[in-house]
């Protein structure tokens, strides 16, 4: 068995002093690609934002290994230079700041190197045609002006341009009509087969989950793990929904 890429042993999360999660452990190997479900409220998200080092969420037990070293207390900046990267349920607009130089600046951050401005657009170029994103969005502020569906494409395309080891989708395809779901989906598929990357995918819908290999499928419920299996979860859940693991949380 492979040395985990992250390990969360049994965190708690709060917010302003209030415990969202408990007792939450995991593993993900390189490669893996891990689903997280459960029903509105679970908690999901906040899992998704914990392992990232947002400064709202307060790691108050546990702690969390990534490449095998202690990343509890860092940053979200330092996480991402190590290779996490974390895809927005509600992305952000930044007026001012196009989205090709939002992209080359962070890029440059993560690997410490200048990039070759002909080679970047290149490459940006060619996944912005496999998500099918205008051209004309790489020179708009990050994010303005976007639909739902083009924000979310705008989050993957960064996701393919960073190459992360690990990457965190929240709800993704939450809003998003077949054509666009497709997209992303083949955009997830092209990641993992360029970089060998692992994922964690919190979603509530399994469409975008379909041409891709299910290792683990992990259920919350009230900010608990309380169920995992692999991949057939994802059809068990289509077919019952969370009546059951809701009764095991309340058990």
């Amino acid at each position: 068995m492979s040395t985990p890429l992250l390990s969360v042993h049994h965190i708690d999360v709060a917010v302003e002093n209030k415990r969202i999660l408990h007792d939450i452990s995991l593993d993900i190997a390189p490669g893996e690609t891990h689903v997280l479900m459960g029903p509105n409220g679970a908690g999901k998200s906040t899992l998704g934002y914990a392992l990232m080092g947002s400064p709202r969420y307060t790691i108050s037990g546990g702690d969390i290994l990534f490449k095998n070293e202690d990343i509890t207390e860092e940053t979200p900046d330092k996480r991402a230079k190590r290779g996490m990267f974390l895809s927005f349920q509600e992305p952000l607009e930044v007026p001012g700041l196009s989205l090709e130089s939002f992209l080359r600046s962070a890029i440059s951050e993560r690997t410490g190197e200048k990039i070759r401005p002909w080679e970047f657009c290149k490459q940006m170029k060619k996944v912005m045609e496999l998500l099918e994103i205008s051209p004309e969005k790489a020179e708009r502020g990050l994010n303005v002006g976007f639909s739902g569906g083009e924000k979310k494409k705008a989050e993957i395309l960064q996701m393919l341009l960073f190459r992360p080891d690990l990457a965190i989708l929240d709800e993704t395809d939450s809003g998003l009509d077949v054509d666009a779901v497709r997209l992303v989906a083949e955009g997830i598929r092209t990641y993992q087969q360029e970089t060998g990357g692992a994922l964690l995918i919190i979603t509530h819908s399994t469409r975008i989950l379909e041409p891709l290999h299910i290792d683990r499928t992990h259920i919350m419920v009230d900010g608990a793990l309380v169920y995992q299996g692999d991949g057939s979860l994802v059809d068990r859940i289509n077919r019952e929904g969370y009546d059951e693991f809701i009764s095991m949380k309340r058990a």
